[in-house]
């Protein structure tokens, strides 16, 4: 930690070109909740970007750093597979997942299975569905920017970008509407281990966590007996492709949606005002040309990075990058890393909300493991700022964000701000 004296990303920096190349470890969420982590990736791509890193809190994995790499990985799911799972696991979280039984969900699937069971739920965020929940996103967007405190400082996480999310997926389940916390609840109770977040022992997450999925294994059996609706638990009730999963792959199913639907796109909502604020020449662009809108969503995708990594086992040996990756070898995608990788994206450290080509990211992955949601979480971000730039003159910042202790959801615990005035 630094003493004051010494900007702690300079001292990180330094620390990182002092290790030995072998010995670099970017999967350290206390490099990610100090936003320090940028030195290590950068070395990563311009000296090793194929990686392998030998002992970790997780365990042995190869780190794909370059946008081009990640992109090949991504799209080759014969050789790297997401059956074993997405994300690097700790090792104490493999020893407390092995005391229950495996949730195998869609995205931790092959083909044909994960093709049949995307397929099932693509329509609850499909074009036609999106037109129509458009008007009910913008008519609540509005109820809770007209809430919010003026000249006051408040956590824009809690306020806005976990009611929005939570009131879209609520929709999405067909949820009780007035018990929608509950769901951004389960879905830090799943992606956080004890000490963070609301998590305080594994026994607590092992408790709050089935308490979610008896609730939903309520809606399913609901669901199974009542006629087909367009919510995705009903979906998923009546598919042919799932209708008879078991109840432990249903739950699998239940969690992927419930932190897709929630962690991405709220940490994006939060993302954005932390980066206007970063970059006021950007803020003072978009309050003068709301059109710029959609091109700062996809600005404010890339340069959050709401997921930083997704992991693939290899199936076999694998020549890459003059590496040869072992079958079984744990693969970690660094997304977050693609995305400011200087020989595909120019200048890709600035946040530019007129950037040439701002949908040229990786946030959402490539090929059969592509964000199913990526349509629906840019809607709900750009409601909620055609919103904002209505009400509001300025949000600014009223202190520096916490953020979350992961290397896989990187986003916002609180956001504090104040809005001076409305419009």
């Amino acid at each position: 930690m630094s003493d004051g004296s010494i900007d702690l990303k300079s001292e990180e920096r330094a620390k990182v070109y002092a290790t030995p190349l072998d010995e670099l470890n970017p999967a350290q969420p206390e490099l990610f909740r100090q936003d320090a982590m940028w030195s290590c990736f950068e070395r990563l791509r311009a000296e090793a970007p194929v990686h392998y890193t030998a002992e970790s809190d997780y365990g042995p994995f190869w780190s794909i750093t370059r946008y081009n790499d990640i992109m090949a990985i991504d799209t080759n799911h014969q050789v790297f597979s997401s059956a074993d799972g997405i994300t690097l696991q700790s090792l104490e979280s493999k020893a407390e997942m092995a005391k229950r039984p495996s949730r195998p969900s869609f995205i931790s699937m092959d083909p044909p299975r994960h093709d049949e069971q995307r397929k099932t739920v693509s329509p609850a965020v499909a074009p036609a569905n999106l037109h129509a929940m458009a008007p009910v996103i913008r008519e609540r967007a509005g109820v809770i920017l007209d809430g919010l405190p003026i000249g006051e400082e408040f956590d824009w996480v809690d306020l806005v970008s976990k009611e929005l999310t939570a009131m879209t997926l609520a929709t999405l389940f067909d949820f009780p509407f007035e018990e929608r916390r509950r769901l951004t609840h389960w879905s830090d109770m799943m992606t956080n281990a004890p000490g963070f977040g609301p998590v305080k022992s594994w026994d607590h997450k092992r408790d709050e966590v089935a308490e979610c999925f008896d609730v939903f294994g309520q809606m399913w059996d609901e669901r199974q007996k009542a006629e087909p609706r367009s919510d995705l638990i009903s979906m998923l009730a009546h598919g042919a492709a799932t209708r008879d999963m078991d109840r432990h792959e249903f739950n699998g199913n239940v969690g992927l949606l419930i932190i897709g639907g929630n962690d991405t796109t709220r940490n994006t909502i939060s993302g954005s005002v932390f980066a206007l604020n970063t970059y006021p020449d950007q803020y003072a662009k978009l309050r003068a040309n709301p059109e710029l809108i959609a091109s700062m969503v996809s600005e404010t995708i890339r340069w959050q990075t709401p997921l930083a990594h997704m992991r693939r086992t290899a199936t076999e040996d694998f020549e890459f990058g003059g590496r040869t990756i072992k079958a079984g070898d744990n693969v970690a995608m660094w997304y977050v890393s693609g995305n400011r990788d200087d020989s595909v994206i120019e200048s890709p450290n600035a946040y530019l909300i007129d950037r040439p080509r701002p949908r040229m990211h990786m946030s959402f992955g490539f090929g059969i493991h592509r964000c199913v949601g990526n349509r629906l979480a840019e809607l709900q971000l750009t409601i909620i700022w055609e919103e904002m730039l209505k009400r509001f003159p300025d949000i600014q910042l009223a202190g520096e964000p916490t953020r979350t202790h992961s290397v896989f959801v990187k986003g916002y615990e609180t956001l504090p701000v104040i809005i001076p005035r409305r419009n």
